[in-house]
């Protein structure tokens, strides 16, 4: 167990990141799906280094503060609802033996976090244009929207896996050695 105050600067590095992360999502509109990504991959870090517990404040702390100080709220609630918890939750994911259920559990979750997002930004934010422009394009439309944000968590799954051994193999040796 590290002592507390590593475990709260390294939180606190982290927490930093994952805002200017946040924060630039709302300076660059273009990126307001992958800069959440980005700071939930983030969080990955915390979990190799401390724990699952303190991985899960830090995220709290960064959901709280992006809500408060970030400009693009959307953004905001991506990083709340879909993509924070994920690498923290991807921990529990990744002990399941079957290939098949691990794959089914993340899809299932994903799609349950992906329809509580879509409500709230319909109906709490008010952004209707994302409803009508779905709308507008049908049943095909609306089901080519959801296989394609399923084929994002694919990708961004297995680059977890990848960017996760990166950071084991690679830069933590790298980080060790400097102490």
């Amino acid at each position: 167990m590290k002592d507390i105050s590593y475990r709260v600067a390294l939180g606190g590095i982290v927490s930093a990141l994952c805002l200017i992360c946040m924060f630039l999502a709302g300076i660059m509109p273009a990126l307001y799906i992958i800069l959440p990504m980005i700071a939930g991959v983030l969080l990955m870090i915390i979990v190799t280094e401390v724990s699952v517990g303190w991985a899960a404040l830090t995220y709290i702390a960064v959901g709280m503060l992006s809500m408060i100080i970030c400009a693009d709220k959307e953004a905001s609630l991506l990083f709340i609802i879909v993509f924070g918890h994920y690498p923290i939750l991807r921990y529990y994911l990744k002990k399941i033996k079957q290939r098949q259920l691990r794959l089914f559990l993340k899809l299932l979750l994903f799609n349950m976090t992906l329809i509580v997002y879509y409500w709230i930004t319909v109906s709490i934010l008010g952004l209707q244009e994302a409803d009508d422009s779905l709308g507008s394009l049908g049943k095909a439309g609306l089901f080519g929207a959801w296989a394609v944000c399923n084929f994002i968590l694919v990708c961004h799954d297995f680059n977890l896996g990848y960017i996760h051994a990166y950071y084991v193999k690679k830069m933590r040796p790298y980080f060790r050695r400097r102490r």
